[in-house]
């Protein structure tokens, strides 16, 4: 399987206004921990930010478990039809 297929950006979006665009302190993104929303200019913590689009966040996760096992069922199947290809008892659908 692909690892890239299920790799997802998940927009954030301001608890307030809705608003997708955020201004921080340059440097590494891994160190930003506080965000201004650019339309209301509400400041955030990061965690505060990925808590409160918790229910978006985890609406994505949702829909990459149902990829993953719906490919994960198909390459299983393939490989069992490969496997028993020349059994004439075994048949795989």
């Amino acid at each position: 399987m692909e690892k890239d297929k299920y790799h997802r950006n998940v927009e954030l979006i301001c608890p307030t206004c809705g608003g997708k665009l955020f201004e921080f302190k340059e440097g590494d993104k891994e160190f930003i921990e506080l965000f201004k929303c650019a339309s209301c200019g509400r400041k955030i913590s990061k965690d505060e930010l990925i808590r409160e689009n918790e229910e978006n966040i985890n609406e994505n996760l949702t829909e990459i478990g149902q990829e993953v096992m719906k490919d994960f069922k198909k390459e299983f199947k393939k490989t069992l039809k490969e496997t028993f290809k020349n059994d004439k008892n075994i048949r795989v659908e």
